[in-house]
């Protein structure tokens, strides 16, 4: 008898609190059964009048709002895969991901309707889009309204799906320089509900606040997990820090999720003062390095919040590991590692002969849990890779203590994490790389106080040809998202150091970075 499917968590919740206002978007204020006849009516709509079948993908480019999440869920109740597109997207990457999934079905708001159409509109005859439905009001072009379509449809409960139905396909950096989609199924989604309820918990008083990007794996727990458990949902459009403080000011909320830059933007606004956050008990954070120097501050200012450290990745439905409250107030070195696994997750250390280490040895992080991706959407190679031996390759290095906590030392697929953003070194190359000028490029993550790391190329060019790091940069941001674009250039008159393979030798490309950031 199945359990893991969302329709048993979400419909029940809608049941029991159905005159609850449980969701607070700008002026927009609805009770979970006016919630709940929306998502209902979106779902028999997309059905009947876009033609979206269960296993159909569906795109969503907007900012955190109501009808996110109603399009999340109305997903998740089995009428199609939520492909969520990250809002920085170049228009070729965004190209890609449409024709690589083969979404029908796109829906955007307002704010990025027009980057969208520009992106699209010289080749969406080569595309599969069939529908672009417009999320509140503009003149931007597009099929259908959103409200429109919502009140074409009737408040039907759908066909319940099957634990391991794919429910989202979410595009992340790819190591080709191209985006992979990740399919995750119901199974995997509830298991890591199930991890996050375990740990930070989950109940009908909690009021969380939607800051990070909800299409990011990150804010699946709240996405699910929240209106659930029959809590209250608040949302700000786009982080800000002057608006996440009046949210949690207004709304008394006691739990969100922040990268590291988020939290140094707030502390280091004009307007942040701590009493203007009392309300916050649950403050998780991850996606990126923190630096030492943030925490303390954070810690002190906040002794009473309880403060979680999440480790995890797009592939796991988000997370492996969490650095409670109690690892935090305890101090000392365990403040510099990832945590211990969650419930139901078991990690080992590998060296690259799928042999297991020892405590101390550093090897590759590698991980077994029931909330893992079905596989890497058309790359049947790449998932075989993926989870070779019966255990997931995060491409993360590390090691384990004794109690079983968790050490990230270095990336081993060259990986860099600027302001909680995944950004691939060789999708950064291979834009550069392009450039008439450039012999050899590397790219590199070093440290950045705000960002937690900055992108940064170490150029070297062809004899006797010039180029100024205004013109790199310009280059790259031709064909990859802003956020990836280096925000520092090197010029270096010497070949780059390589291994024996011929590759760059990027730790020690980093080393002068890091060595100085480890001794100031």
């Amino acid at each position: 008898m199945k359990e893991l499917v969302y329709n048993r968590l979400l419909l029940p919740a809608i049941e029991r609190w159905p005159d609850k206002v449980g969701f607070h978007d700008g002026d927009r204020h609805l009770t979970f059964a006016e919630h709940g006849d929306r998502v209902l009516r979106l779902g028999d709509a997309l059905r009947r009048e876009l033609g979206v079948r269960p296993g159909d993908r569906f795109a969503v480019m907007a900012a955190n709002c109501q009808q996110y999440l109603e399009l999340y869920h109305a997903g998740y109740l089995g009428s199609g895969v939520v492909n969520p597109l990250n809002l920085r997207l170049a228009g070729k990457e965004l190209q890609f991901i449409l024709a690589d999934s083969g979404t029908e079905v796109a829906f955007v708001d307002a704010m990025f309707a027009d980057h969208f159409h520009r992106s699209i509109h010289e080749v969406r005859a080569d595309l599969p889009l069939r529908h672009v439905v417009l999320i509140g009001d503009g003149d931007a072009p597009h099929d259908v309204r959103y409200e429109d379509l919502i009140a074409s449809g009737h408040p039907v409960v759908p066909e319940e799906p099957e634990e391991e139905d794919p429910v989202i396909l979410m595009y992340t950096g790819g190591t080709t320089g191209l985006p992979k989609g990740v399919l995750l199924d119901q199974r995997a989604e509830m298991l890591n509900l199930y991890h996050i309820a375990s740990s930070v918990g989950f109940s009908e008083h909690r009021v969380y606040l939607h800051q990070t990007p909800m299409f990011h794996a990150a804010s699946m727990g709240a996405v699910l997990g929240i209106p659930a458990a029959g809590a209250t949902s608040v949302f700000v459009p786009l982080f800000e820090p002057a608006a996440v403080m009046e949210a949690i000011e207004t709304y008394s909320v006691d739990w969100t999720v922040m990268v590291p830059t988020m939290i140094a933007m707030v502390m280091a606004h004009p307007e942040f003062r701590a009493e203007r956050m009392a309300s916050l008990r649950e403050l998780v954070y991850g996606a990126s390095p923190m630096p030492a120097a943030l925490l303390d501050r954070l810690l002190s200012t906040f002794p009473e919040m309880n403060i979680w450290q999440g480790y995890g990745m797009t592939e796991s439905s988000s997370v492996l590991t969490f650095l409670t409250p109690e690892d935090h107030r305890g101090g000392g070195q365990k403040l510099r590692s990832a945590g211990r696994p969650a419930m139901g997750v078991v990690l080992s250390i590998q060296n690259q002969d799928g042999e297991i280490l020892g405590s101390g040895k550093e090897g590759e992080v590698c991980a077994r849990a029931g909330n893992f991706m079905q596989r890497y959407w058309n790359r049947q190679q790449e998932t075989a890779d993926a989870f070779r031996g019966g255990w997931y390759h995060t491409g993360d290095a590390g090691h384990m203590d004794e109690a079983g906590y968790l050490y990230l030392v270095d990336r081993v697929k060259d990986m860099i994490v600027s302001g909680g953003e995944n950004v691939y070194s060789i999708e950064v190359e291979n834009a550069i790389s392009t450039h008439p000028a450039v012999d050899q490029v590397a790219v590199i993550g070093i440290p950045h106080d705000i960002w937690g790391e900055q992108v940064h190329a170490i150029v070297v060019l062809k004899p006797g040809m010039s180029a100024t790091a205004e013109e790199i940069q310009e280059h790259a941001r031709a064909s990859i998202a802003g956020y990836k674009v280096p925000k520092s250039v090197e010029f270096r008159a010497e070949p780059l150091p390589l291994s024996g393979a011929m590759k760059p030798l990027k730790r020690e490309l980093r080393r002068p970075y890091w060595e100085k950031e480890a001794g100031a």
